[in-house]
């Protein structure tokens, strides 16, 4: 009786077990495939987020670069180009009415032509002065680039109008904005269109010839004065493209945006390795990643300073980023 009493035992045993691993784990397992599932949309919204705003980044590093690159000059009112251009938008289509294709091209027009005439008045005259000199009047054109902003505009943001009506599209579960898209893909042209100019075009054997050698450069015919002009236009056109696309994400203008733009676009540019086209592009996407990945996980009171945290490590550990190059001093 005692043996048929333990069959009897294991064998109800075995038949709650097996009841137990067939019902109860399912809603667990599903559950957690639910888990797993809304952590990879997460991931991947934040990841187009990141090549998003990284983007912008990258447009505003190349002006960084293409400057420093020709002259050795850390252009810290290129930032403050980028504001113009918000509030060049706002004023085309709030004040005179008229429409986004406009605006945009008032926008660009408006913050090329500033960034030649800040090179002509503020910079050309210092042409052989020391770099700090230059570094100094760099910073004093922000300050007043930003100050005369202030006293025109007032201190309070202005609301930009849409450029288009906002879409979202899904691939799978995964919201892409047509916004995100229209960034991508100008980034993508503009950098295309940059490196064709640079590397192709008389202009751009030009460009390279002065960042190389200015006085060689000049004693074999080329115009350096023009040269330098044309690299602060491309420079402030793409500063201008990204002041757009910055206000179709963030529609606002303040006097002030611009200076952690500015400042966020250099650490890129070192990341990248100032001067270079490509390290640009590269620092930015990486900025911008980094930023979206910190604020995803609660962090975002702090991305800013890993940002800046990203600078110093990059300039104590590789100086000249990811893919800049030693510069040595002629002497």
């Amino acid at each position: 009786m005692t043996h048929c009493g333990d069959r009897r035992n294991r064998f109800c045993s075995a038949v709650s077990a097996f009841l137990v691993k067939k019902c109860i784990p399912q809603k667990a397992c599903k559950r957690r495939k639910e888990r797993k599932y809304q952590s990879m949309t997460v991931f991947f919204s934040q990841l187009i987020n990141g090549l998003s705003l990284g983007s912008i980044y990258a447009l505003i590093a190349l002006g960084y670069s293409m400057v420093y690159g020709i002259i050795l000059l850390l252009n810290f009112a290129h930032g403050d180009i980028i504001m113009v251009g918000a509030y060049m938008s706002w004023f085309v289509m709030n004040q005179l009415g008229f429409g986004p294709v406009t605006a945009v091209c008032a926008t660009i027009i408006v913050c090329t032509l500033l960034g030649v005439v800040i090179e002509k008045i503020a910079y050309t005259p210092l042409r052989s002065a020391p770099r700090i000199s230059l570094l100094i009047t760099a910073i004093g054109v922000s300050f007043f680039l930003e100050y005369t902003a202030e006293l025109i505009m007032g201190s309070g943001a202005k609301v930009i109008p849409a450029y288009f009506a906002p879409k979202t599209f899904y691939v799978g579960k995964v919201p892409v904005g047509l916004t995100s898209i229209i960034t991508l893909v100008v980034t993508v042209l503009s950098m295309l269109v940059l490196t064709f100019l640079v590397q192709k075009t008389k202009l751009g054997k030009a460009m390279r010839a002065v960042s190389e050698d200015m006085d060689a450069a000049r004693l074999m015919g080329i115009n350096v004065n023009s040269t330098i002009s044309f690299t602060f236009a491309v420079g402030s056109a793409l500063a201008g493209i990204g002041a757009v696309l910055y206000c179709c994400s963030y529609p606002q203008a303040t006097p002030t945006m611009g200076s952690m733009l500015g400042l966020k676009a250099f650490v890129a540019a070192v990341l990248g390795g100032i001067g270079s086209i490509p390290g640009a592009m590269i620092g930015g996407i990486a900025i911008g990643l980094c930023e979206c990945f910190v604020s995803a996980i609660g962090l975002s009171a702090w991305k800013d300073a890993v940002t800046f945290a990203i600078l110093i490590i990059v300039l104590l550990v590789k100086p000249t980023g990811f893919l800049g190059r030693q510069v040595q001093e002629k002497v």
